[in-house]
């Protein structure tokens, strides 16, 4: 966790969110994790816990990504009307779903052809499209994002990109997200 807060240390002024998607974590370490960035300058209304509505009421962070395994969107909103609330999709009706029970957003994928989806087919511009089409809330895309290929995910109707590998995984993550945000307020 050290050496991923030095890097989020360093490229958060250029996200918008950063999340902490780490499902191996107890509650406790999720809990010192989000201490630890905030220590070293992340601001907690950028960070989204990933499924833990505990941890994230407790450190105040700005709110939480759900699962298809989590507690619904509308619990969420009744009990902590403070946290923001995304949901991770990967239909068009899973979207219309949780759009009714409040979700603030959702993210959707893979887009692209992704090692940490291996031998699933990527769901493209046409899935996206559609759903794009049939939400009034933001549709953050995810899945084998690369700086070259930010302008048709955003020109097919997302409203974001959500990136991990492209970035943690870059000899220079400072520059990676740079030139995803490039791409993005260029489509913007």
């Amino acid at each position: 966790m050290e050496q991923l807060s030095e890097i989020l240390a360093d490229i958060h002024p250029y996200a918008d969110a950063i999340h902490l998607r780490e499902k191996q974590m107890t509650a406790k370490e999720l809990y010192e994790a989000v201490n630890l960035l905030s220590r070293v300058g992340v601001p907690l209304s950028k960070i989204i816990i990933n499924d833990r509505v505990d941890v994230a009421v407790i450190t105040g962070v700005e709110g939480v990504q759900l699962a298809y395994h989590s507690l619904n969107a509308s619990m969420i909103k009744a009990n902590f009307p403070q946290l923001t609330v995304g949901c991770s999709i990967h239909s068009v009706e899973e979207g219309k779903k949780v759009q009714r029970l409040g979700a603030d957003y959702v993210i959707y994928g893979h887009i692209f052809s992704t090692q940490s989806k291996p031998g699933l087919e990527p769901r493209g511009f046409e899935e996206l499209k559609k759903l794009t089409g049939s939400l009034d809330i933001p549709v953050i895309a995810i899945g084998g994002i690369a700086p070259e290929n930010t302008k048709q995910v955003i020109n097919s109707g997302a409203d974001g990109i959500a990136v991990m590998s492209g970035v943690l995984n870059a000899d220079d993550p400072l520059s990676a997200i740079k030139s995803y945000q490039k791409e993005v307020k260029m489509e913007m």
